[in-house]
């Protein structure tokens, strides 16, 4: 009894490491880390630059000023002068002239204050510093940035990296810099530190992204099935979302700046321990076919339709996230907490998006739905510039998401599908094409968008990507039945092309290696 007592957790580990649930637990909680530290610094940055750098610089270079000057503010003697011309009596300073014109009788204080522009509060703003939140817009859109550009650079190794050596060590390899990350953004206080952290997320959620997918793509072969896991792990995409800026705004305002990255260490650190029990990631299980490569890949018109809209519907989003808090300061008078509030309504219609079209998108099709989905994006972002207060961005933030929700939803698995269809049935190069469209959005719009609103203005900035979207969406067409390497010859002949809703593996299907003796049971098979 007792040996079958201890030999109980081993069984249930054994197991588990052969369950395909547990993959896409894994994969669900690694995306909803990434994400979650991807939007917790969206309400946190802003703020915190223009407390330490402005009001702090401010706050400074006065203190100074009357340390040097002590005895310029010392109260002078006042004197009183009564006008008999108006029955007033006016006060004035011992030290300083009194001017009194010879045809009105009237006595001027000529050492009464007079308000310049300079000293009266700015016109239609609630903050001060106009310039330097101007400025503002363009450092935190680069800050944002440069995550999904090193995350561009790393990405084209790892989708090879992942054909060579399977996924389990470079999902790993995504935990660790994950996390230090996450601790670096707790302790940094200066813009370049928060810069270089900002980048180190960009290449453990490169490792960990292109990884996850591809291993969930290998496990889920049947098209169905990969759609309805495709939609879960977005799920933990969209859950990452929606608690991250929330979550980061309400912590930054009553706890502090380091509270809510500390707390991210803490998860991460539990997600580690979760990989290390069911992935093994010090074993190599490398693909048993030869990848297409990914040049190959990048000239096939289909993946980069998908590609390319994967990449702009999520540029609007990217190009909020660091000029919509900033808008909301100058224009809406918001406090901290509802900076990263203003993005819960998108997050929660994101996450229904995604599991609701996980499903539905294989119904209806993908395309259909992807075209939909691009429209109501431009529609929402043209709408955002309306809103007057933080009720009225409730309607085309949640449009926004659920539109976002159904592009992801539908794009990531036709990514798998026509790599099965036209191509060779190994996954990692496809995804790490699916993340780089996904990091351009998010490197190209917090970018330019600082860059635009300084020059244009926010709305503009709205109506030019809001229409981009509308213009692309008519391109998802293309992707209604693309066709397959034995339908080319039909094509030319010009014959109806196959309706194509399932296809076989194109490599023996065989249980997921995350067990030893899996791998020798497909070699005894061949």
């Amino acid at each position: 009894m007792p040996q079958a007592v201890e030999c109980t957790p081993w069984r249930w580990l054994k197991e588990g490491r052969e369950s395909r649930k547990l993959v896409l637990v894994v994969v669900f909680v690694a995306l909803l880390l990434d994400n979650m530290l991807l939007t917790v610094v969206v309400p946190i940055i802003p703020t915190f630059l223009y407390a330490t750098e402005y009001e702090g610089a401010n706050s400074s270079a006065s203190q100074k000023w009357i340390m040097a000057a002590p005895t310029a503010f010392a109260a002078p003697s006042f004197s009183s002068v009564f006008s008999y011309f108006d029955n007033t009596t006016v006060t004035v300073s011992d030290d300083m002239a009194v001017n009194t014109t010879v045809g009105g009788n009237r006595t001027e204080n000529s050492s009464l204050p007079q308000l310049t522009e300079a000293s009266l509060p700015p016109k239609n703003s609630c903050v001060d510093g106009e310039a330097f939140l101007m400025e503002e817009n363009v450092r935190v859109g680069l800050l944002f940035a440069s995550k999904a550009v090193m995350q561009l650079i790393i990405n084209p190794f790892v989708g090879p990296l992942t054909n060579r050596i399977g996924y389990h060590i470079p999902m790993f390899a995504g935990f660790i810099i994950m996390f230090f990350s996450t601790v670096m953004f707790a302790f940094s206080g200066t813009y370049t530190l928060l810069l270089v952290a900002r980048a180190l997320q960009g290449i453990g959620s490169s490792f960990s992204s292109v990884a996850g997918l591809g291993m969930l793509a290998s496990v889920y072969t049947d098209d169905y099935e990969r759609g309805n896991a495709m939609g879960i792990a977005l799920g933990g995409l969209a859950l990452g979302v929606l608690v991250g800026a929330p979550f980061g705004s309400v912590m930054y305002e009553f706890v502090g700046k380091s509270a809510p990255f500390l707390i991210l260490a803490f998860l991460a650190l539990l997600d580690g321990a979760l990989q290390l029990c069911i992935l093994q990631p010090s074993k190599i299980s490398p693909e048993s076919t030869k990848g297409t490569p990914v040049f190959t890949l990048l000239r096939d018109p289909y993946i980069l339709v998908a590609a390319g809209a994967l990449c702009f519907a999520n540029m609007g989003v990217a190009m909020l996230e660091p000029t919509l808090p900033i808008w909301m300061m100058q224009t809406m008078c918001s406090p901290k907490w509802q900076l990263g509030m203003a993005f819960l309504p998108a997050s929660i219609s994101y996450l229904v998006g995604t599991n609701l079209f996980g499903v539905l998108a294989h119904k209806m099709g993908r395309w259909l739905c992807s075209l939909i989905g691009m429209v109501v994006v431009g529609i929402s972002l043209l709408c955002v510039p309306l809103a007057q207060n933080i009720y009225g961005l409730i309607g085309p933030n949640g449009g926004l998401g659920f539109a976002i929700g159904m592009v992801d939803s539908s794009m990531m698995p036709i990514m798998g599908y026509l790599v099965d269809l036209r191509h060779t049935s190994v996954y990692g190069s496809v995804y790490a094409i699916a993340d780089v469209a996904f990091c351009m959005g998010f490197a190209i719009g917090p970018s330019t968008g600082g860059v635009i609103v300084r020059a244009i203005g926010f709305p503009w900035l709205m109506v030019i990507i809001g229409l981009t979207n509308i213009a692309y969406a008519p391109l998802c067409w293309y992707l209604r039945s693309p066709p397959a390497k034995e339908e080319k010859i039909a094509i030319l002949n010009q014959e109806c092309p196959m309706q194509t809703k399932c296809y076989p593996t194109q490599k023996p299907l065989r249980e997921f290696p995350l067990t030893d003796g899996s791998d020798e049971e497909a070699e005894s098979e061949e």
